[in-house]
């Protein structure tokens, strides 16, 4: 059972929540969580969260993207207030992950909240003092869609409907030009299952080897 210890915004939709996990076990970067809510009639809900925080110390956090019709994001952005207990079940997964200690060159990309786990990485590097070469690219649709504003600069940031002023590119889907000049690397790809695959396929296309690339997609749950 977890505990949230503080909330906070990260985007118009978007909240990061930060649990206290007495006995927590530890994770690795782009591991999951699976989130389980109990209403008074016995009704449980589940959804799979990726977290979005370094390994250390007896906690994590989740970034939740709101789904408005959904059955479990509502309540973890709107109403979940520090204090209140939820049933995490995890860490999950052994694919999608990044160790610190492999110095191969690291290229993430991610779409809309497809972003989590790679910052997960993006932390778990920074963190650890690893020296492998890392590069995000990161697409949404607005400025105001973006995620971890703070830890952006350096990254590549495609805009798909609407980009701020003086950027160079026009809003559009990502590219093989957005992707071309980059050494082979470990490919680390999340999002939506379109963007993943589109993505993935740029890669093949621009002559990364398949067996290096790893995806992580989702689709319509329920939220």
């Amino acid at each position: 059972m977890a505990t949230l210890r503080e909330r906070r915004a990260e985007s118009p939709s978007a909240v990061t929540l930060a649990f206290d996990v007495p006995g927590w076990p530890g994770h690795l970067a782009g591991q999951h969580v699976d989130v389980r809510l109990t209403a008074e009639d016995g009704y449980r809900a589940q959804r799979s969260y990726s977290i979005a925080s370094a390994p250390g110390g007896e906690g994590l956090e989740l970034t939740v993207q709101r789904v408005d019709d959904g059955e479990v994001s509502p309540y973890l952005t709107d109403a979940l207030e520090a204090g209140d207990p939820v049933e995490l079940r995890g860490p999950v997964g052994g694919w999608f992950v990044w160790r610190p200690g492999d110095p191969s060159p690291v290229l993430l990309v991610g779409g809309g909240s497809g972003i989590v786990p790679l910052m997960a990485m993006v932390r778990t590097r920074r963190a650890s003092g690893a020296t492998a070469p890392f590069r995000l690219v990161y697409s949404v649709r607005t400025p105001a869609d973006r995620l971890y504003v703070p830890e952006l600069p350096g990254a590549t940031v495609l805009y798909t409907r609407t980009a701020p002023p003086g950027e160079p590119r026009a809003p559009g889907r990502l590219t093989r030009a957005d992707l071309a000049a980059v050494p082979p690397s470990d490919c680390f790809v999340c999002g939506p299952t379109g963007f993943v695959e589109a993505a993935a396929d740029l890669l093949v296309d621009l002559g990364h080897d398949p067996a290096r690339i790893r995806t992580e997609r989702f689709g319509p749950t329920g939220g």
